[in-house]
């Protein structure tokens, strides 16, 4: 099980540093669009990505 939390984390954060390495001028883009978001929404969408990702989660778990 914790090997399995250090790879999900080891992936999250090749992911991230992909993005940032590639594409920082995007970053840049999406963190001002984020910027002029309004709080609730911004919450709504962080809340759709967590169940996203806890779908994923749980899909990985069934299948493997």
């Amino acid at each position: 099980m914790i090997s399995q939390i250090i790879l999900a984390a080891g992936l999250v954060l090749v992911i991230e540093g992909l993005v940032y390495a590639l594409a920082p001028s995007l970053v840049e883009q999406l963190l001002e669009t984020l910027k002029g978001l309004p709080l609730d929404l911004r919450r709504k969408v962080g809340l759709i990505v967590v169940a996203l990702g806890v779908g994923l989660v749980w899909v990985a778990q069934i299948i493997g």
